[in-house]
């Protein structure tokens, strides 16, 4: 079939981000003789500055790795909330769910320490040579992508008010950049030059100089400016109101990213790999383990049965999530439970010719009670001026871009996936003499007790962020991923699905249309739910559209290359592999 750029074949490496600045990045330092993980963590440092409306320094990231002969495993960068954050506290501030931007969102920012860790235990620079590019360009300039200047635009007279410490990152001269002008964040770059000029004075050891790093971050001069800035602050988010932050120095001092390992189920000859349920990715199992019993090889994967298929399978398990999923370092999660074959058996048999328009979890107890409460909290608070969904600003359009993603395989065949995400420029303001913000994804947490992502101190929220690891035989021979908040692991799934069913190369797999549902309550401020609603990218074609209809799916016709950003990299036959989605042109593959 036609696609619109090659699957791309070597042996050296490869590499697939949303950025092709970052791509390159990446690729430069397999060609220098790092590996997959050194290439990952410098591109990982570069997308923090030129997609600054996507992710940031003070955001968070989970990544899926593996060695070749090793086990898989996950290294957790998601920071916790702080430790004064209470459902108390917010119900004094006569709050009903935590607002979407802001202070008071605020999680300890994961990402960082994730890096140093993937750094210190896997990869083979030093802190200077993975951060070197990001500086760069941080100093010396970026291109502006058009939706960078479009998520400034609405904050044109907010920054200045309201966050004038934003103002002076991203209204340089008081204007907004132009599209494709250049831009430069010398606040990001002077921190991590500084950062970097305390892990040297340790001497010349990497490891030394990686625990430097940590410590700078988070016991040293970052957390004490962000902890003096969230105790002194008091500033407008999307509630409507002013308000002061609950993160703490204390609370970055006590954090520490962490090893776990996947969530696994094999599945047609691989076994896929993804994070624990304080992710949503055991939604991609769960759908996974539904799927098992269709026969999808014998649909035509454009086709409305094909579509239909998977998304009825997708609502029972994001419905499992609504109910279930949190971090099971503080509420029990049934996931062998909700990953077993006689479970998927039982609830396959819900999935019928009608598209439905109910929200069902699984018949365990307390799911039915805990979905009530979700559909009586989604939607009670309406956004206020600032702040709609995960990275956007009314009255800019809601996009669906909302993070970051990498892939990478080397020579020796390690491989990873990423998804880099939060602190983005317009979620909060920025930190005074740091240049950048903090990640609010405490927004994902509710506020009504009793539930799984109930807010609890000290606890990961329960976030979108799902990357991907797929093996076969023990061998990672699959990453792959997108941006996209709820919507990640559905267009993750249809490409999966199209690749190991239809016998679609990456790239044929990704530029296939996409389509999204948006039946269930979505993970971000004001938590809207639309029952039925189906989003199909226009090249479907009037055919398959009428047929979804047809089935009783709510239809809303999306332009023809609008929806997913999905990127992925790969091995086969003696081959590293690459594809990268033409959605938005920026996203790019590189392999030789």
């Amino acid at each position: 079939m036609f696609t619109t750029r090659p699957e791309l074949r070597g042996t050296f490496g490869a590499i697939a981000t949303t950025h092709w600045i970052a791509s390159a990045v990446g690729m430069s330092v397999l060609e220098r003789g790092g590996n997959a993980f050194d290439a990952a963590i410098a591109a990982g440092f570069v997308l923090q500055v030129v997609e600054p409306h996507l992710n940031g320094p003070g955001g968070e990231v989970p990544i899926i790795l593996q060695h070749p002969g090793q086990v898989p495993q996950v290294i957790c960068g998601q920071g916790p909330m702080p430790m004064a954050a209470t459902p108390e506290r917010f119900f004094e501030l006569g709050l009903k769910q935590v607002p979407g931007t802001g202070l008071l969102p605020a999680v300890v920012p994961g990402a960082f320490d994730a890096w140093m860790l993937l750094l210190r235990d896997h990869g083979t620079w030093s802190p200077r040579a993975v951060l070197e590019a990001a500086i760069g360009y941080a100093e010396d300039g970026f291109p502006v992508l058009p939706r960078v200047a479009s998520s400034i635009l609405p904050a044109k007279d907010f920054f200045p008010a309201e966050w004038p410490s934003s103002a002076e990152v991203w209204l340089p001269g008081g204007e907004v950049p132009r599209p494709r002008a250049l831009l430069r964040t010398p606040g990001i770059a002077a921190t991590y030059r500084r950062i970097l000029a305390e892990t040297e004075a340790v001497g010349g050891n990497r490891e030394a100089q990686i625990e430097a790093a940590r410590r700078a971050f988070y016991q040293g001069f970052v957390a004490e400016a962000v902890d003096r800035f969230y105790r002194q602050a008091e500033l407008m988010d999307s509630s409507g109101r002013r308000h002061r932050g609950l993160l703490t120095g204390a609370d970055m001092a006590r954090y520490s990213a962490r090893v776990e390992p996947t969530v696994a189920r094999d599945y047609h000859g691989v076994t896929v790999h993804k994070t624990g349920p304080w992710g949503q990715g055991p939604v991609l199992l769960q759908a996974l383990a539904l799927l098992e019993g269709f026969d999808l090889a014998a649909m035509d994967p454009a086709g409305e049965r094909f579509i239909h298929t998977i998304v009825e399978c997708l609502k029972l398990a994001y419905a499992d999530r609504e109910v279930f999923y949190g971090d099971p370092d503080a509420v029990e999660v049934p996931l062998a439970t909700l990953l077993s074959a006689d479970y998927a058996a039982t609830r396959r048999a819900l999935v019928t010719e009608q598209a439905s328009m109910e929200l069902r979890p699984g018949d365990l107890p307390g799911a039915a009670q805990r979905m009530r409460e979700v559909l009586a909290m989604a939607g009670a608070e309406r956004p206020v001026g600032l702040g709609h969904g995960e990275p956007t600003f009314a009255p800019l359009p809601v996009e669906w871009g909302d993070t970051v993603h990498l892939d990478v395989v080397d020579r020796w065949g390690n491989m990873v996936s990423a998804t880099p995400s939060g602190g983005w420029l317009q979620s909060s303001p920025a930190v005074p003499g740091l240049g950048f913000s903090i990640s609010t994804r405490g927004q994902m947490c509710w506020l009504a007790p009793g539930h799984p992502s109930t807010l609890r101190p000290g606890m990961r929220p329960r976030t979108t962020l799902t990357p991907t690891l797929v093996t076969r035989d023990g061998e990672a021979v699959l990453a792959l991923g997108t941006p996209g908040g709820d919507q990640q692991d559905q267009w993750t799934l249809a490409v999966l699905l199209r690749h190991l069913h239809h016998g679609l190369d990456l790239q044929a797999a990704i530029d296939l249309p996409l389509f999204t549902s948006r039946h269930f309550p979505q993970s971000f401020y004001p938590r809207t739910v639309e029952p039925g609603k189906l989003l199909l990218e226009e090249r479907f074609g009037p055919e398959v559209i009428a047929a979804l209809q047809a089935r009783g799916h709510g239809v809303k016709v999306e332009p023809p290359w609008s929806l997913g950003r999905v990127c992925a990299v790969g091995r086969r036959d003696g081959f590293v592999l690459a594809a990268a989605t033409p959605r938005l042109m920026q996203a790019y593959a590189i392999g030789r």
